[in-house]
């Protein structure tokens, strides 16, 4: 079980971007900055992340580029606009690992752990066990799991989820609320 007292700056912290850190749009993608809206207090939550963990990644699947609905240059241009608007706060993100697959047995596609393996590779004082991966649905919690991680479910875009779930250590309303929680550990 997840013990937030034992999270220290050894810790690295996995999130998933839509849905987590902005607001989700239903059945579709963010296609462009203009689209890209932070959640109430998600950049709070980022400023207190940067100072906890020792890394911040973000690992999001992207199926929209392979679908031919966006292109990789827009893709670039909304995780430009979020880690801008991050820095202008303090906020700090090492990398960001993307999917464009639309095949769900890709082995960068989450649930998969790919995306963990690659920042594993980049990173390689990464400990899965010692990471967190934190998420707004399930497959985002499997991730989590078959790296090895703790998980953190963020209840903002499924808020009746049943609990407890053997793939969920902690649950929060939302990205604030972990942080918080973080914090007071």
């Amino acid at each position: 079980m997840l013990n937030l007292k034992s999270v220290d700056k050894t810790w690295t912290l996995f999130l998933d971007r839509d849905g987590v850190i902005n607001r989700e749009k239903k059945d579709d993608y963010i296609y462009h900055p203009g689209e890209f809206e932070f959640y109430d207090g998600a950049m709070e939550a980022m400023q207190l992340f940067s100072i906890r963990f020792n890394k911040v990644i973000i690992v999001t699947n992207q199926r929209g580029v392979e679908k031919g609905l966006m292109s990789l240059e827009n893709l670039h241009d909304v995780h430009d606009h979020m880690t801008d608007a991050l820095a202008g706060v303090g906020a700090t993100i090492d990398k960001i690992y993307y999917c464009t697959s639309v095949a769900n047995d890709h082995p960068d596609r989450k649930p998969q752990p790919g995306m963990a393996l690659q920042a594993k590779n980049d990173f390689p004082d990464i400990d899965f066990s010692k990471s967190i991966m934190v998420g707004n649905n399930l497959s985002d919690m499997e991730f989590g799991r078959n790296a090895g991680m703790f998980t953190v479910f963020v209840k903002t875009t499924s808020p009746d989820i049943n609990l407890p779930h053997p793939s969920i250590d902690l649950a929060f309303t939302d990205l604030l609320n972990f942080s918080r929680a973080l914090t007071q550990a």
